[in-house]
């Protein structure tokens, strides 16, 4: 018998399955953020000339359905594939991106879902910088069951950004079965996992120090990393637990092994608040290499 999930969690890695409910403000805010971005990018070009270009499958989406671990999680992918030339985003995409959004919610015996987002290649097009992937991504997932021994109804619909001269929202709905009783690691879903940032040990990071102050309608944040260089244009973004806060683009600066960046950080109420360091999470990016930081000091 499969159990229809209650509530199912939503986290951005998979190596973390928590057990709280995704907020639907999180979601409808998103939902908002995709509409909005997706308007003000098609009205940057005249829809008449790009409607003849644009493909009638700019995506697609395969469930990978991968293997039940010995500690109960099921490792499974998304295999996503896209309309050549057209890229997707990141989960935290910049202001010109679409970031992604998923509803699990016709799922059942699923109650924590963690999706893992390889890294990802940063694009400057019109002025403006995009992070993302182009031509196809696999994102990883790890499932919790609520019965570990039963199959796993993954049964949703995924909101991703797609773009190319335009950048439109588009749909995908997935409908698979992760049979419990598949307990062998597969090769495409092992090499998706593989495929992430290096924690900050594995990168040889050293201190993390990060200062903060109040500004008018937020506060900034400065952090100051011992992070050896990837490229000669490494990017920095800075990222919160809470995703209806809205964080600038961060300006950096370089000094040998350091590097030092900041951003600005603005709630819903446009006001200062409080900010716990070690919600702080910082991914630098650069070279086809990322180094994902959790906290700073």
């Amino acid at each position: 018998m499969r159990h229809k999930s209650s509530h199912v969690t939503v986290t951005n890695d998979y190596r973390n399955v928590i057990s709280k409910t995704a907020s639907r403000p999180l979601i409808q805010s998103l939902m908002k953020m995709t509409t909005l971005a997706a308007t003000l990018m098609a009205l940057s070009t005249p829809l008449a000339a790009v409607a003849g270009d644009v493909p009638d499958v700019l995506a697609d989406v395969q469930v990978l359905p991968g293997w039940r671990g010995e500690d109960g999680i099921h490792r499974a992918a998304f295999s996503i594939r896209l309309a050549p030339g057209w890229k997707t985003y990141w989960r935290t995409p910049g202001d010109a991106g679409i970031p992604p959004v998923f509803d699990w919610s016709a799922s059942q015996n699923l109650s924590g879902v963690g999706v893992s987002f390889p890294v990802p290649d940063v694009f400057y097009e019109n002025g403006m910088r995009s992070i993302g992937y182009d031509d196809a991504v696999i994102l990883p997932l790890a499932l919790r069951a609520n019965d570990a021994q039963t199959d796993i109804q993954l049964t949703g619909r995924m909101t991703i950004g797609v773009c190319y001269d335009i950048c439109v929202p588009v749909e995908l709905y997935f409908d698979s079965i992760l049979p419990g009783s598949d307990t062998k690691p597969t090769a495409a879903v092992t090499r998706a996992m593989a495929d992430r940032p290096m924690t900050a040990s594995e990168a040889g990071v050293g201190a993390i120090t990060c200062e903060i102050e109040p500004i008018r309608d937020g506060l900034r944040i400065t952090a100051n990393m011992a992070v050896p260089p990837m490229s000669d244009k490494d990017v920095a973004v800075f990222e919160l637990p809470d995703r209806t806060i809205w964080i600038s683009e961060a300006s950096m600066a370089r000094s040998g092994n350091i590097l030092v960046a900041s951003a600005d950080m603005v709630p819903s109420d446009a006001k200062p608040f409080l900010l716990a360091r070690e919600d702080v999470r910082i991914t630098v990016i650069g070279g086809g290499q990322a180094v994902d930081i959790r906290g700073c000091d």
